[in-house]
């Protein structure tokens, strides 16, 4: 009944859903441009069509083709990937979560919009596509990867049309991939076009290896992205709500913390929500000991990584954020333990975190920067987070429920399984099972473009309220008219109108990069005269060592546990050690940390006691055995 272009409905002023599909199959050529499939899509060209009755669920078959599976698979992706969304005419498979923009218009192939790119954004659209090489290869669609026209870009994240399977003997191959990026590599910026054309060239070799080339890409992504300034402001606060008399969540920062305190080591690099589940009597009790216990391990992973002289890889970074992650879980699963809490009795919590990792590095202008502009979400449950800038906005997780598991496991498509009566229950959260069992999504992005990290929890992102405001409280922000404090106030706001059944956390990251801002660089020391090319390369070689972080809880007196608006030093390390002996001793640790915190409170009582004693009374009601 609406007219397209109007923004709310005409009849009860609900924001109007624009869902443009991208249509695929072998009759899609047949069909015109003005008609109408189903009585329900408008065809705006054979390939982008417009479901003028998003409300209803399309037709989708009892025995799903073989070619949607690669699709389901890919969920975990859908930042990159669409997804399967029904069926027209028998052979029409109809995809949702396209890069197509709101009026219809695909984004710009890789090919047109790279000359205009900046170097860091080249090398960031290429490390993105290597990283899908993997998961891609698996399923045999990684020939997608070699169709520059599949390959779309909105802003910083590379999007595909869609999945092309492979016939070919072997599938792809890494050779493929390297010559479809030679022409792009042609004519990359000067700063990166060099190291590139080394890359390629190992690419379409025989002995092609991709991690190393995998180590190479990543190690050019940091050291272009460093050449960028890089300005961080954070600010949170968490709100019970009009209906609610309990607040099960917890937030880092929150509206009582200075964004600019110079005490917390933590500012303004790290910003954390979560939403407590489990009732009035361990919601708040399972969300503040996360964010506590992830606040001290944090802590000392940033300390830690301050002091390394080399660059840590991703995949190291993620295994540490996941053990901290576990030994959190664990310590919530503990109390329940210790408090005989089973099924929905067992307290735990969402976490939606980012982290932003300030390594050093040498620049591709010889410099040294101290942060080469890594940032890490790790998401558990349906808190989430959202990157906004002037031109869009992007959800960055998953949520952890009942509907998106049936599509991993290629048993539904979405728009079906959202019909469950249980879709929105949560398959994940911290606190509930054993760590061995938690599955987290880590991710790492760059920060090469301003913009606004929007963490939040359900109370806010329930009926899609963030995509439909998102402009008015990130633009003015992003345009200097509003200020990040009354952005958070404003978003809290529109929660407790609009979504007035819970409680609402918001946390917001505003990243600079624009280039007014100068960033103090400092020249590289020259290499002694008298230091021999063998000592060089051993200095290089040297090995990683990572934070103890994951020890933090048992290092630290426990009596100084904080208090929900306090926070406190991390404990000095007991001792360096190299990163895989490490590594090994945090597996060790993740899989005894349950026994241990039991053991904790049996052994030691009276210090387990006293650590409890410094939570709110309600959490001590919770923590403490009752007598």
């Amino acid at each position: 009944m609406n007219s397209v272009g109007d923004s709310v409905c005409a009849s009860c002023q609900t924001p109007l859903v624009y869902r443009y599909l991208w249509a695929t199959g072998s009759s899609v050529a047949e069909i015109q441009p003005g008609e109408k499939v189903a009585n329900r899509y408008e065809v705006i060209t054979p390939n982008i069509w417009l479901d003028t009755q998003p409300g209803l669920l399309p037709d989708i078959p009892e025995e799903l083709p073989r070619e949607i599976v690669p699709y389901l698979r890919l969920y975990q992706y859908r930042l990159h990937i669409p997804q399967a969304y029904g069926i027209a005419y028998n052979d029409i498979l109809l995809l949702e979560n396209v890069p197509i923009d709101e009026t219809g218009n695909l984004y710009p192939a890789i090919t047109d919009a790279w000359e205009q790119a900046q170097a860091v954004r080249q090398v960031y659209w290429l490390w993105q596509i290597l990283q899908l090489w993997i998961p891609l290869s698996e399923l045999g669609v990684a020939g997608s990867l070699l169709i520059p026209n599949n390959l779309r870009v909105q802003g910083w994240c590379v999007r595909l049309l869609e999945l092309v399977s492979v016939e070919t003997r072997g599938g792809a191959s890494l050779q493929q991939l390297g010559e479809c990026w030679q022409p792009w590599v042609a004519a990359a910026k000067t700063p990166v076009a060099q190291e590139l054309n080394k890359i390629v060239q190992q690419m379409r070799s025989q002995e092609a290896n991709l991690e190393a080339i995998a180590s190479q890409l990543n190690a050019l992504l940091l050291s272009s992205a460093a050449e960028l300034p890089l300005t961080l402001k954070v600010v949170g606060a968490t709100d019970t709500g009009p209906q609610q008399t309990q607040n099960e969540d917890t937030c880092y920062p929150t509206n009582n913390h200075d964004p600019n305190d110079p005490d917390d080591p933590l500012l303004p690099r790290v910003s954390i929500v979560c939403d407590g589940i489990g009732g009035h009597e361990g919601g708040e009790v399972a969300s503040l000991l996360a964010v506590q216990s992830l606040k001290l391990q944090l802590r000392a992973l940033l300390t830690e990584v301050k002091e390394q002289a080399d660059i840590l890889p991703p995949d190291l970074i993620q295994k540490q954020l996941e053990a901290s992650l576990r030994i959190a879980n664990n310590v919530i699963c503990s109390c329940n333990d210790e408090q005989k809490r089973e099924g929905t009795q067992r307290m735990g919590t969402t976490l939606v975190m980012a982290l932003q990792v300030p390594q050093s590095i040498k620049t591709t202008s010889e410099y040294k920067s101290d942060n080469a502009h890594e940032l890490y979400l790790v998401s558990v449950g349906d808190s989430r987070a959202y990157w906004m800038t002037r031109d869009y906005c992007q959800l960055l997780t998953i949520d952890d429920d009942v509907a998106g598991r049936e599509v991993r496991y290629g048993r539904s498509l979405y728009r079906k399984a959202l019909q469950r009566p249980d879709a929105t229950a949560l398959t994940q959260a911290l606190g509930t099972k054993e760590g061995e069992l938690l599955r987290p999504l880590i991710q790492r992005f760059i920060l090469e473009e301003d913009g606004i990290l929007l963490l939040c929890s359900d109370g806010l992102s329930d009926n899609d309220w963030v995509e439909h405001s998102w402009r008015d409280y990130a633009i003015p922000v992003l345009q200097g008219e509003l200020s990040l404090e009354d952005a958070v106030s404003q978003w809290i706001g529109l929660a407790n109108q609009k979504n007035t059944h819970d409680n609402t956390s918001v946390v917001l990251t505003y990243c600079r990069v624009s280039p007014e801002y100068i960033v103090p660089i400092r020249a590289l020391p020259p290499a002694s005269d008298t230091q021999t090319e063998h000592e060089q390369q051993e200095q290089q070689e040297q090995q990683y060592e990572l934070a103890a972080s994951s020890q933090a809880l048992l290092e630290l007196d426990v009596s100084e546990l904080p208090a929900r608006d306090k926070t406190q030093t991390p404990a000095k390390r007991q001792g360096r050690r190299k990163w895989w002996v490490l590594l090994g001793g945090l597996l060790a640790f993740v899989g005894g940390a349950s026994l241990g915190f039991v053991a904790w409170s049996r052994l030691s009582p009276e210090t387990f006691q006293q650590t409890c004693g410094q939570l709110p009374e309600k959490v001590q009601q919770v923590c403490l055995p009752q007598k």
